[in-house]
């Protein structure tokens, strides 16, 4: 019993089951990208009556192409993110300037690879 009210116990059962503690498994309905997942709400009904609903992500199969990896990338992500992807100028870019704990594990070993392919911009200060 103690072991299922230790939050690190959850923890570590939560990675056993295939997620990695940032809501990221196979199956769940979170994009890849950005981490949208599902929220919740009231469904409200015409005389006023609240219950309980989940607002899901529109999530969608994209094959995206990684122009330093030489390949097509297929991944689970939110329509907002193909737009996010489209506007930054593909998915290599969008990659680049994403921040590492927003991302799936997926998508965090492709921006590695793109970070080891095309090597990572070094910024220099000038001495003045």
């Amino acid at each position: 019993m103690d072991a299922i009210l230790d939050p690190r116990e959850a923890r570590d059962m939560r990675l056993a089951y295939g997620g990695d503690g940032r809501g990221f498994c196979k199956m769940s309905r979170r994009c890849e990208l950005t981490a949208k997942g599902p929220q919740t709400g009231h469904k409200v009904s015409h005389s006023n009556i609240k219950t309980k609903r989940r607002f899901l992500p529109n999530l969608v199969n994209v094959t995206f192409i990684s122009d330093a990896l030489a390949r097509n990338v297929r991944l689970r992500v939110s329509t907002n993110a193909v737009k996010s992807v489209d506007h930054n100028g593909g998915l290599d870019k969008y990659l680049l300037k994403a921040k590492a704990d927003v991302l799936s594990p997926r998508a965090l070993d492709l921006k590695r690879a793109i970070e080891k392919k095309v090597g990572k911009p070094v910024f220099v200060k000038k001495a003045s």
